[in-house]
Parts: C-alpha cells; sequence; structure tokens
C-alpha cells in the first residue's frame, strides 16, 4: 500500500511539473524597473512578459524614503477592461514626479517601492511582488508648485477630455460637449449627411412648411444623436466599434444601393413610398410614416455614413471603459451629436424654407438633389471599391447630369448653361483622368505637368514606407526590430473618412514627409475589423481609427502625445516638433 501512494504522489508531481512547465517564473514574467529622467522626473513601471497582465488596483507606488522629498504626481498608462477588472496588457510605464516644499538642494538619494501582481493568460495568477529602488534626484530642479504644471503637461487630449466629464458638473459636461459636437460639424464625417438631409426634405413634396421642415430635420437629428449614443456606449463598456462593424462590403453596397433608390425618386421614375395599406396599419396619420422613415434613415446615417473618432468621443469612451457609467458618459455623447447636428438641421429648415412652388423648378430642384445622393452612393462605394471605378463613376453621372442640365441647350439660360458647362468639363476631366491611368478628384489633368506627376509620386512612395500590421503579434515583433528609433504607429482603415484626409493632405504635406523620414511609419489596418484587429485596437485603447501613437526609444507609449481624429498639417508638424 505504501508503495502504490509513493507511485501516486510521484504522478502527481510529475504532472504539476509539466503545467508548470508553460508558466513563466516570476523573474521571466515581471521585471520592474526605474530610472531618472532630464526633469528629474521618475519613470518607473513593470515590463511584462508575453501573454501577461498587470492588475490596476494591486500596482502602488510609495515614498519609502523621500529624504525630504515628497510625491507630487503620479501619471499613469491607461487601463483596458479583462475579466470586469482594470489590467495592463502592455507593459505600463509610470511618470513620478516629485516635489520639494522645504527649498532643499543638492542631490538626494530617495527609495521608491513599486508593487503589483499579474496573472498569465493562460490561468495561472502570481503572487503579490514589490521591488525598492534608490535613486538620487537633484532637488534643486524641482519645484514646489511644479505638480500641477506638470500634470497639465502630461495628459493627453483624450485623458483631459475623460477628466472634464470626471470633475465637472453634469450640466457643464453637456455644455461642453454640445460645443464638441457643434465643432465637430464641421468636419469631414457630417458633410455626406448635408445632401441626405437635404433631399430627405426635398422629397416631401408638396405643402412643406418651414414648421414641418424643423421638425423633420429635428427627427433626423435625434436619431442620429440616439444611434451614435448607443453605439458609443457599447464601445465604451465592450471596447468595440460598431461602426466598424457596420463598414462591411455587403452593408455598404446595400445602403449605397437605398441612395441610388432615392435618387431615382427624385429623377421621377417612381415614387418611394410604403403601399397605403401598409401605412395605414402602422398609424391612422399619413404624416407619421414620413417622421418614422427620417428617424430611420438618420439612424442609419449616423452608424454607416459618418464613422469618425474625434478626441471628444474618444474621452467619453475613455471615461465610460473606466468607470463603467454608461448613464454621464452616455448623456455627453447624445449632446455632442445634438452639437453635430446643428448644421443639419439649419440646412434641413433651409430646404424646406426656400422650397420653390410647384412647377419646372421644383422637377430642377429634385433632380439636383437625385444627383447628391448619387454622389452620397458612390462615396460610400469608395471603401470597397478601388479609386478608379468610383471617379469613373463620378465622372459618368457628371457628364450625364450637365447634359441632361443643358450644357449644349443653345436656348436655355445662360447661367444654368454656364454651370451645366464647367460640370461637364470637369466631369470629362475626371474621364480622361481615369483612360489615363492617373485617376484624381482634385487634379484630374495633374499629370500633363512634369512637377505634378513628381509630387504626386513623392506622395505614394511616402504612403507605401508605412509597414501595414493586423495582429498584436505583427506589431510586437516589428516594434522590437525597431527598438531604438522614433516609431509612430497609425490607426486606419479603408472606410475611414479622417483617415483618407490625413493621407491626402496631412502625410502629403512635403514639410511633414520631411520630418517624418526619422520615424519608423507603421501602419494598424483596421479595416477587415475582425478578432485579431479588435485585439490589436483593444491593446492601446484605441476605440476606431484615426488614431497615432507615438513610441519612444524604449518602446514605451508617449501617452500625452496620442493623436485622436484628424489634424491639419500645421497642427500636425507642431505636434512632430513638441516630440
Amino acid at each position: 500500500m505504501k508503495r502504490v501512494i509513493q507511485i501516486v504522489f510521484t504522478l502527481v508531481l510529475g504532472l504539476a511539473y509539466l503545467n508548470a512547465a508553460d508558466f513563466l517564473m516570476p523573474d521571466q514574467a515581471f521585471k520592474p524597473y526605474a530610472k531618472v529622467n532630464d526633469n528629474m522626473q521618475i519613470q518607473m513601471g513593470v515590463k511584462i512578459a508575453k501573454d501577461i497582465y498587470l492588475y490596476d488596483k494591486k500596482l502602488k507606488i510609495e515614498l519609502v524614503d523621500g529624504n525630504g522629498l515628497s510625491i507630487a504626481n503620479i501619471q499613469k498608462p491607461a487601463t483596458v477592461k479583462h475579466s470586469g477588472d482594470d489590467v495592463y496588457l502592455q507593459s505600463p510605464n509610470f511618470i513620478v514626479t516629485l516635489k520639494n516644499d522645504a527649498s532643499l538642494s543638492g542631490i538626494k538619494a530617495v527609495k521608491l517601492k513599486i508593487s503589483y501582481q499579474g496573472c498569465s493568460s493562460q490561468g495561472l495568477c502570481y503572487e503579490p511582488y514589490n521591488k525598492i529602488f534608490t535613486l538620487k534626484v537633484d532637488a534643486s530642479k524641482l519645484s514646489s508648485n511644479a505638480p500641477k504644471k506638470l500634470k497639465k503637461e502630461v495628459k493627453s487630449q483624450t485623458d483631459t477630455i475623460a477628466d472634464t466629464i470626471k470633475s465637472s458638473s453634469f450640466l457643464v459636461v453637456l455644455a461642453t460637449f454640445f460645443g464638441f459636437g457643434v465643432l465637430l460639424s464641421l468636419t469631414p464625417c457630417v458633410f455626406p449627411m448635408i445632401p441626405i438631409i437635404s433631399g430627405v426634405i426635398i422629397s416631401q413634396g408638396e405643402g412643406l412648411t418651414t414648421k414641418k421642415a424643423f421638425a423633420l430635420s429635428l427627427v433626423y437629428v435625434l436619431a442620429m444623436a440616439i444611434a451614435y449614443t448607443i453605439a458609443g456606449i457599447l464601445a465604451g463598456l465592450f471596447g468595440s466599434n460598431l461602426q466598424a462593424a457596420l463598414q462591411t462590403p455587403w452593408v455598404v453596397y446595400s445602403f449605397a444601393a437605398i441612395f441610388v433608390a432615392l435618387a431615382a425618386s427624385m429623377f421621377g421614375f417612381y415614387e418611394l413610398k410604403l403601399p397605403d395599406a401598409l401605412v395605414t396599419k402602422v398609424s391612422s396619420n399619413s404624416k407619421r410614416s414620413g417622421f418614422i422613415g427620417v428617424a430611420i434613415m438618420g439612424f442609419l446615417s449616423a452608424l454607416i455614413v459618418g464613422p469618425c473618432v474625434a478626441a471628444p468621443l474618444a474621452g467619453a469612451l475613455v471615461y465610460i471603459g473606466q468607470t463603467g457609467d454608461a448613464l454621464l458618459g452616455g448623456a455627453a455623447l447624445f449632446s455632442m451629436s445634438i452639437g453635430m447636428g446643428v448644421l443639419l438641421i439649419l440646412v434641413g429648415v433651409s430646404a424646406g424654407k426656400f422650397m420653390p412652388k410647384p412647377g419646372p423648378w421644383m422637377v430642377m430642384v429634385n433632380e439636383i438633389f437625385g444627383v447628391l445622393m448619387l454622389g452620397v452612393a458612390i462615396w460610400m462605394l469608395e471603401k470597397v471599391l478601388p479609386s478608379s471605378i468610383t471617379i469613373l463613376m463620378y465622372a459618368m453621372v457628371g457628364l450625364g447630369f450637365s447634359v441632361h442640365f443643358g450644357a449644349f441647350d443653345k436656348e436655355g439660360h445662360s447661367f444654368k448653361r454656364t454651370i451645366s458647362l464647367l460640370l461637364f468639363i470637369y466631369s470629362l476631366a475626371l474621364f480622361i483622368s481615369v483612360l489615363a491611368g492617373v485617376p484624381s478628384i482634385k487634379q484630374p489633368l495633374g499629370f500633363l505637368k512634369p512637377s505634378v506627376v513628381t509630387a504626386s509620386s513623392s506622395i505614394k512612395t511616402k504612403e507605401f514606407q508605412f509597414t501595414k500590421v493586423r495582429s498584436l503579434e505583427e506589431l510586437n515583433a516589428l516594434l522590437q526590430k525597431n527598438k531604438g528609433k522614433k516609431i509612430m504607429l497609425d490607426f486606419a482603415a479603408d472606410w475611414c473618412t479622417a483617415c483618407k484626409e490625413l493621407d491626402e493632405v496631412t502625410f502629403a504635406d512635403p514639410r511633414v514627409r520631411k520630418k517624418l523620414s526619422d520615424y519608423v511609419l507603421i501602419r494598424a489596418d483596421l479595416t477587415k475589423n475582425g478578432a485579431k484587429e479588435k485585439a490589436l485596437s483593444k491593446a492601446y485603447g484605441v476605440f476606431g481609427p484615426p488614431a497615432i501613437i507615438f513610441f519612444d526609444k524604449d518602446l514605451q507609449v508617449i501617452e500625452p502625445q496620442t493623436i485622436i481624429g484628424y489634424m491639419e498639417p500645421d497642427e500636425f508638424l507642431n505636434h512632430l516638433n513638441s516630440l
């Protein structure tokens, strides 16, 4: 019997050893470090191995012996949710700012202790550990009022906005985000909605009053705001990007087909409406069904037409993700969406106010908005089709409409003919650019000038310098390969409007290209939005493109310098110069 017990015990130990063989030893999984930078700040953290994560609530930094100095502020990187806990999936880097209220001078030795606990994604949780570092700091370079100034400097724009929600009153948060929304209404993300809401208002036909136009516009904007709010709350709570999920080819094709159908109805091929019998069942008031249709269009437009992420949106999502307060975060997003809709309401009311009386002008206005609807459909197809095909579509629509509008009608109104001829010439130039193999919306005949060809080639060459990655594994391997260099990581997607603006305007600027020549350029391609892409975004706290992250030579993220959303060339250049 004793022999049997020994055999069983040996087998148990052997199995335990085999299982443990897959796990790292604590000194392999965690490598704490600390150093003093030129500003007498202490950069410390824990380098973690692959598939290891740290608990935020277990990670503490405290001064064991300050030698007359004390901690003023600790700048922490962003965390992510993992099984209900806030954790660090990447090696966190903390910036500890000391203060010298006693006006001490000379070199002081301070002792800092960092405590931490983490787990392996394979299921093993390690015991709590701590490490004490003795560092030398020049006390004369510290200031007693430095904390507030330094804290303000190291905050990223997104974190600052998230802190605004945390520290401000409910009404201040709503007012602030409403203002953000008004500013965002001037970005490319909202522009495609202008012909949509205008077309919806115009399509109401006779009897449209300013009051009804306002009501329809308001319904459209409220539905858009609800869509943004729901998508934002889900993104903040679960780290998902609902808008990205709706950019798959079949969704884009389907929605583009809807706009083509709306355009055909504007051209008078048919009247697009629900059957009278169905309308009667839905509501006894036929006018109400029109509001339902507008609401549906507003809801879908927000998710499919304008999938952009800007700093205010990212700040609200960070707040929701960190606190779980979906109520206040959602209210901020809703207020921002209403601010974004102010311009749309003005456009909608204007469309109703200046609605011409029934007659030839009504037909012309409907046709114009029909062309705008076709333009929106083609703009959406840019996300899934080559530029040569979409520019050819723009050219065909422009040529056909300019001829129909009277470009060659000698008896037509001179102003109308002039506009038609200009549209015809531009559309013909687009068509020629496609035939020449260098399609371009901005400079369709630019290939005729050698200097423009050279500039175009330079831009394309610079774009090709981005090394694309689609998974965290690919990125980590590339980062390790380029350790010691300056690195810029650009999160982008083919369906992202602001990303295209960055490529065509900001990254095409010669000054920016020259400055970026010092950087290793990496592009995280989120177009497919699959499991790998989602994991990559989640690891860096990115809720959607565009987002630009900078790494120092130790592969640590420079948190305050993170860019969310589109940035003009001059501003981007100043940002690079501040690194």
